[in-house]
């Protein structure tokens, strides 16, 4: 398998994984493996999609980071 779909599957399997993890209530917003899942996700998918030049889903993985980058520092400080 070629690095950027790999990346690109970790991406999507990250940010789906914490996502289901949240909706079954084995995580919460303020778990820091949930923030991390969905910063490193949104980074791959975003490095990915742009080498690609696809940018609605970096658009859409920016903001996603940026949320999740917010949750993970409103948990550490």
């Amino acid at each position: 398998m070629k690095t950027k779909q790999f990346l690109g599957w970790y991406g999507v399997t990250a940010i789906v994984i914490a996502f289901a993890l949240l909706n079954f209530g084995i995580l919460g917003t303020d778990s820091l493996a949930y923030q991390l899942l969905n910063i490193t996700g949104s980074i791959v998918i975003i490095v990915v999609a742009n080498s690609k030049k696809d940018y609605q889903p970096v658009v859409l993985n920016i903001v996603w980071m940026l949320v999740a980058v917010y949750g993970f520092l409103r948990i550490i400080f």
